[in-house]
């Protein structure tokens, strides 16, 4: 293999090693500015589209341990890498998909797992992963305020039952000493 494409393949080693997943697409049509609202739309989501020879990803994804590809890798092929969760990734795709009718999904790679078109896009439909935290934290949250509310919900109701005593002994002083 010549030098340039020893670089090359060391850099998607790199690239795939640093990433948890990658996401496979086929770009075909899609025109220079097309592209580069794509590359814009997936920075803010904190991943990145690279155009790659198939040949040359798939000794890659090989020495970085990724399932073989086999014959998946056909046509025009980008990889999308990105260092935040896949989801975010690929509501991006999906809705960039939709939007411009191109782009379209071939596979995917979670932790080393292969992910088919399908399961790309129900990635795309789950909330991002500060949705599902705050869930889960309100989830944890709940039972904790529940037990706290009941707890004080006997001291405050005595509270209430000392206070009308107090009003009632008070109410009744207050005439007697303006009779007097």
């Amino acid at each position: 293999m010549r030098p340039e494409k020893q670089n090359l393949t060391k850099e998607y080693v790199a690239r795939l090693t640093a990433s948890p997943f990658f996401v496979a697409v086929n770009y075909r049509g899609l025109k220079v500015d097309q592209l580069t609202e794509l590359r814009k739309r997936l920075g803010v989501a904190g991943a990145e589209i690279h155009i790659v020879k198939n040949s040359i990803f798939r000794i890659a994804a090989k020495e970085a341990g990724v399932a073989d590809l086999g014959a998946s890798l056909t046509g025009q092929v980008a990889v999308v890498t990105g260092k935040r969760d896949i989801s975010t990734a690929a509501k991006v795709l999906k809705a960039y998909t939709k939007e411009f009718e191109k782009a379209q999904i071939h596979f995917g790679c979670l932790n080393n797992q292969r992910l088919e078109q399908a399961d790309v896009l129900a990635l795309a439909d789950l909330p991002s992963i500060e949705v599902l935290r705050a869930g889960l934290l309100g989830l944890l949250i709940s039972p904790a305020t529940t037990l706290a509310r009941l707890l004080n919900t006997p001291a405050s109701q005595l509270a209430r039952v000392l206070q009308a005593h107090q009003e009632k002994q008070e109410a009744a002083a207050t005439p007697a000493a303006a009779a007097a």
